[in-house]
């Protein structure tokens, strides 16, 4: 189906209350409120909306983007002002550009993505912090922890972190990088006094990949693994690994940038 324009949209949202982008029947999805939106501000035009990828239930991101193919040209100051009046309030749109390759293509176009995970320890936090951050009331050693982290940077055989994987499944995946850091980018009045991030960019997630990487740095943490269980668990030949596939709270994922290659 042809449309006579294309756009790439930016926008943000907050996932708590949401069931990821992929519209799913009598739930509420990312995608089905930016539709529904669409239909109030760009009412009888002929439009379809395509995203830059999936998101899990209550994961959020400060810069996703969806392929906007419709058949009238857009005012596009007019139509970020009239999206964001009429989309919830956990949905901003931040910008649009008009696309002059009729080529594009949103999922196929090359790109990087930068994931964070943000988490706390040793404490209860405030109920408030849940849609941001999740807190592990268990002390967990955040050095091992650090240099952990750097073990999953490179080229590695990811079966031990992807669910329900098929056999056409390409579990051979790069990271560029892999850290933990305090948290200096999220901040409110409710959060715990010290938080920390995994910061993680690759080409390519597999279901879960970022969540089950997050679980295993957790239980290396409390001590329950160790660096080279952490190794072995990423090598292509290790197939008896009793791995107890730990996944992380989804609310403490953020899709923090998508960057893609010209």
């Amino acid at each position: 189906m042809n449309y006579n324009f294309s756009y790439v949209v930016k926008f943000q949202y907050l996932g708590f209350r949401l069931h990821g982008w992929q519209k799913q029947p009598n739930l509420k999805t990312v995608h089905f409120f930016v539709d529904k939106t669409l239909k109030f501000v760009c009412k009888g035009i002929r439009c379809k909306t395509v995203g830059v990828g999936r998101t899990d239930a209550k994961v959020s991101s400060t810069d996703y983007y969806f392929q906007l193919f419709i058949d009238e040209k857009l005012e596009e100051s007019l139509f970020i002002q009239d999206f964001n009046r009429n989309s919830p309030s956990d949905i901003r749109v931040v910008s649009i550009e008009q696309l002059n390759d009729t080529t594009f293509n949103i999922i196929q176009h090359p790109k990087v993505k930068e994931y964070r995970y943000y988490f706390s320890f040793g404490e209860k936090n405030h109920p408030y912090c849940a849609p941001f951050l999740t807190g592990y009331l268990d002390e967990l050693d955040i050095t091992l922890m650090k240099e952990g982290a750097l073990l999953f940077e490179g080229f590695h055989n990811f079966k031990h972190y992807c669910t329900k994987p098929s056999a056409e499944t390409k579990v051979e995946r790069s990271i560029e990088t892999c850290q933990i850091r305090e948290n200096t980018d999220l901040s409110a009045s409710f959060f715990p006094e010290k938080s920390y991030v995994l910061i993680i960019r690759g080409s390519g997630f597999l279901r879960n990949q970022i969540r089950l990487i997050m679980g295993a740095l957790v239980e290396l943490g409390k001590g329950n693994y160790d660096l080279e269980f952490i190794k072995k668990s990423l090598r292509k030949d290790t197939n008896d690994i009793d791995f107890m596939k730990t996944i992380a709270p989804a609310s403490g994922l953020h899709l923090y940038k998508v960057d893609f290659k010209k």
